[in-house]
């Protein structure tokens, strides 16, 4: 399995919101996102998961080119998470994460779907969950059901817009730990927007560094998410300390501009 994102562009009117991003996916990676509010995460993730359409450039799926592949055959092998879900608010939380399971199941819900269900739930902790409904969740608990659907689907990709913004720090570090491992268990691979740099420096094979719509940086996350480049798109000052559990990184003040 490969992804190859070639001169990508989607701009909202006259606005440049994505414009010539390059960039490619393996098997068991796990390349976030990063960039200001506004970068063009988001628009991103969404033309990859085919919501938009692209003005120009590409994006093949072992060769295929995703805009013009079979959308239900593409359903099976891309699992996008939004930043913003809709659920229907009497549905439970099993029944929500089985409709991950839609495009594989056929004339009734075999024991197998069932399995696979319940396996997304024990993954990310919320067996005891199921049975209330969505409109009974808070925030975090809503998007780890949501990642659990994504789970469900068991896709090659998985594309996920922010999915630890509601969640605290706890929830934050077992989900993006879950997500690594799954990539590595299930050859699968990861797309996922995040704001924390440290979350993408620590849990990332590769960075794409995003600023107003075009690609800044791209590689090992030590190697884009280094202080002079933080700096320049993200105007702070920013070091690099180191502990006993490793590097990180801590933004300093703001720059002042000369």
């Amino acid at each position: 399995m490969e992804i190859i994102v070639s001169q990508l562009t989607k701009p909202y009117g006259d606005i440049p919101a994505v414009t010539g991003v390059s960039f490619e996916v393996h098997p068991q990676e796990v390349v976030a996102l990063v960039g200001p509010n506004g970068s063009g995460k988001s628009t991103l993730i969404k033309t990859m998961a085919t919501i938009f359409s692209p003005t120009s450039g590409t994006v093949t799926f072992d060769g295929e080119d995703i805009f013009t592949a079979d959308p239900a055959d593409l359903a099976t092998r891309v699992g996008y998470v939004p930043q913003h879900f809709t659920y229907t608010l009497y549905t439970s939380v099993f029944e929500t994460i089985l409709l991950g399971r839609r495009r594989h199941i056929k004339w009734s819900v075999s024991a197998e779907e069932l399995t696979r269900v319940q396996d997304a739930l024990d993954t990310l902790e919320i067996g005891h969950l199921a049975a209330k409904n969505m409109d009974q969740l808070s925030g975090g608990e809503r998007q780890k059901v949501f990642i659990a659907r994504a789970l469900a689907q068991d896709p090659a990709l998985y594309l996920f817009d922010e999915p630890t913004s509601a969640l605290d720090i706890r929830h934050q570090i077992d989900v993006m730990e879950i997500m690594r491992e799954v990539t590595r268990s299930h050859d699968a691979a990861m797309i996922i927007a995040v704001h924390d740099l440290n979350l993408a420096y620590r849990y990332a094979d590769v960075v794409v560094m995003l600023d107003h719509g075009t690609r800044v940086g791209y590689g090992k996350p030590a190697n884009v998410l280094a202080p002079s480049l933080i700096e320049q798109v993200y105007g702070v000052t920013a070091c690099m300390v180191e502990n006993e559990y490793g590097q990180f990184l801590l933004p300093v003040r703001k720059h002042e501009p000369v």
